[in-house]
């Protein structure tokens, strides 16, 4: 049987375009409407997607700018109560969301997203994030954001602590963060443990997911990028004595598609068209944790910069990117505020196909994380026009193999 790919919907208020609350056909309150979760859940459900996935930052997005467009984006529920809202709203897709290990302590956070699993029948994952901003960092009391690999340090004994709660384990734990000695007060998950997502991409990010992950979004412009991070990844599992297939890698894409290649393409621009150059450069500002990038021509490269203690690998992939296509600030900024540094295609669903496809099969990936320029138009045309396609091809279920989580996505259930 033909080798069937894992999809993700991630979902965000408006959209991921950082122009998508101004789309004509966006729906700008979406932050804080129920329906409009739930309308965008069961779509993802019907087009038997494995899960739906919502990001989280304990602050104000791109902040140092006080305009309408980065506020919009700001405005969103706390993840986990919207999950257990949609849980009781859908009955098979996947309820991931994120939560830091900078900014959480692992007993309660074990005990909530255990909750939410057994509430919805076991079909929550947690994506372990470190936290890069110093935006959050100032709304804990902290002195500033800590150093990479200290956050990464932390984020192993966390992990460490949370799964052996996960999995019923007598914890009397005392390590150099956490001090942790009752087990919970729920018996273990119907899918054995709720299933661990990442998304670091450094070295120490790539140990990390080696070690603990079940899940891993990336980023990867090119087909090279895609598969060098695949093969270096799935290569690390063995030292901590884990099956490649253990791991289902899915880079994040943002596909705008129609029925043909001009109408996507002028779909794709116009959105590009809603982007001012300030609220572009500066979300590009942000994910470079570079504050002063405005001192530089807009239409001049990018500027040599310090490595950064934020998010280190998407910093690489941007900073190669300007150099490799020789980009200006101005069309680096535009290019990535689309879709924040992820994969972007234009074109029918036949050509979406066709590329999901190729990256698939040739080995750069085992499924996607679908991220919608504009909500719910985006999500539509890609569950109306792209999974049609795919199943088509037998590259896609056309229904539910099982009930949990970790039955969608082919992983094992822990001892």
């Amino acid at each position: 049987m033909t080798a069937r790919m894992k999809l993700g919907a991630f979902l965000w208020a408006t959209g991921h375009h950082i122009a998508a609350w101004r789309h004509p056909k966006a729906h700008v309150t979406a932050g804080v409407d129920i329906d409009h979760y739930i309308q965008l859940a069961r779509t993802a459900e019907a087009a038997k997607f494995d899960m739906i996935f919502c990001e989280d930052a304990a602050g104000l997005r791109e902040a140092n700018v006080g305009i309408a467009s980065q506020t919009s984006r700001s405005i969103g529920f706390e993840p986990i109560s919207l999950l257990s809202a949609l849980a009781v709203q859908t009955s098979r897709i996947g309820l991931v969301s994120t939560a830091s290990t900078s900014y959480n302590e692992p007993y309660g956070l074990a005990r909530t997203f255990l909750s939410l699993d057994h509430l919805s029948g076991g079909r929550a994952g947690w994506n372990l994030v470190t936290s890069a901003s110093p935006i959050e960092a100032a709304n804990f009391g902290s002195t500033g954001l800590k150093p990479h690999a200290d956050r990464y340090e932390r984020a192993r004994e966390f992990a460490e602590v949370v799964t052996g709660l996960w999995h019923g384990n007598a914890p009397g734990h005392d390590g150099q963060s956490f001090s942790v000695h009752d087990p919970l007060d729920l018996p273990r998950s119907p899918q054995g443990a709720p299933v661990m997502v990442q998304a670091g991409a450094s070295d120490v990010g790539r140990d990390l997911a080696a070690r603990t992950a079940d899940v891993v979004f990336t980023a990867a412009q090119t087909f090279e990028e895609a598969k060098a991070f695949y093969d270096d990844l799935k290569g690390r599992m063995a030292a901590y004595g884990r099956e490649p297939d253990d791991i289902k890698i899915m880079p994040g894409v943002s596909p705008v598609v129609a029925q043909t290649e001009a109408e996507a393409r002028e779909k794709h621009e116009e959105l590009q068209e809603l982007i001012p150059d300030d609220v572009g450069v500066a979300l590009l500002s942000s994910y470079l944790s570079i504050s002063d990038l405005w001192r530089y021509p807009i239409d001049g490269p990018l500027p040599e910069l310090p490595e950064s203690e934020g998010m280190k690998s998407r910093q690489a992939l941007v900073v190669e990117q300007s150099r490799r296509d020789g980009l200006s600030i101005r069309q680096l900024a535009r290019h990535f505020a689309g879709a924040r540094g992820h994969w972007r295609i234009v074109g029918t669903a036949a050509q979406v196909a066709d590329e999901l496809q190729a990256r698939f099969e040739g080995g750069a990936a085992d499924g996607f994380n679908v991220m919608p320029s504009y909500f719910p138009g985006e999500l539509d045309a890609f569950a109306t026009l792209v999974v049609p396609e795919l199943q088509r091809r037998g590259l896609f279920r056309r229904d539910y193999e099982g009930r949990t989580l970790r039955d969608h996505l082919g992983l094992k259930r822990p001892a």
